[in-house]
């Protein structure tokens, strides 16, 4: 199993995802510079959080015109997992990988604090295993994080069980003071129909050692390798 995790220009959260993933697997992870339009045989495509091209224009929407994007639209359109974090989300959605678009929080501030997100979707290879009762503790780190979709898209989402994660209290309530940026029915994280393209504003590599007091996040990374493994 060999992961690639892109870099762009502005990214800040590789080396992170870097770790989190070798630990996870054993290593056998590569970087795939933005640049290149190989993938190098990677079986799992990561694009981690960060500012790629400095934000300009919109979160993700000059990253979605290098080079290996191409080549992350052909991986995905084979089954091949995909997973975006913050800056990785934002980016499958101006590729059009992923409906919808991740807008400026809804009080216009840069958030980083831990958050509480509970599994929903059945379809995701990230989600399809874990707990969906549970609320798993995981940082946020963005200020675009608020997603929207028109109502017609959104619905047609919830019929195909494309939401992967909502923002919850540590109950698990869905409640207005959990949802910290104004996301559209709280959403968190969201798939394509196949399951197989993922992106989550939180950051499940900023949980996953022990180190760093929270394991949350290292079981949602580990769940996503138990189901390509499978």
């Amino acid at each position: 199993m060999k992961t690639g995790i892109v870099v762009f220009p502005g990214s800040n959260c590789d080396e992170d995802l870097v770790s989190a993933v070798s630990s996870i697997t054993g290593g056998n992870v590569v970087k795939l510079w933005h640049k290149e339009a190989d993938l190098h045989g990677c079986d799992v495509v990561m694009l981690p959080g960060g500012f790629s091209f400095g934000d300009y224009l919109r979160s993700g929407a000059i990253a979605r015109f290098s080079n290996i994007m191409n080549s992350v639209i052909a991986h995905a359109g084979q089954g091949k997992p995909v997973i975006g974090i913050c800056n990785g989300f934002q980016i499958l959605c101006e590729s059009g990988l992923l409906p919808g678009a991740l807008l400026h929080n809804i009080h216009r501030k840069f958030i980083c604090k831990n958050v509480f997100i509970r599994p929903c979707s059945k379809r995701a290879l990230i989600t399809a295993g874990l707990d969906s009762g549970r609320a798993y503790k995981i940082p946020i780190a963005h200020g675009e994080g608020n997603f929207f979709a028109p109502e017609e898209t959104f619905l047609e989402m919830c019929e195909k069980d494309q939401v992967i994660f909502r923002y919850c209290d540590e109950n698990g309530n869905h409640t207005e003071e959990s949802n910290p940026n104004g996301s559209l029915d709280h959403v968190a994280g969201i798939c394509n129909v196949a399951g197989n393209v993922m992106g989550m504003m939180p950051h499940p590599e900023r949980a996953s050692d022990n180190a760093m007091g929270n394991t949350d996040g290292r079981e949602i990374l580990q769940q996503l390798y138990s189901a390509v493994n499978a």
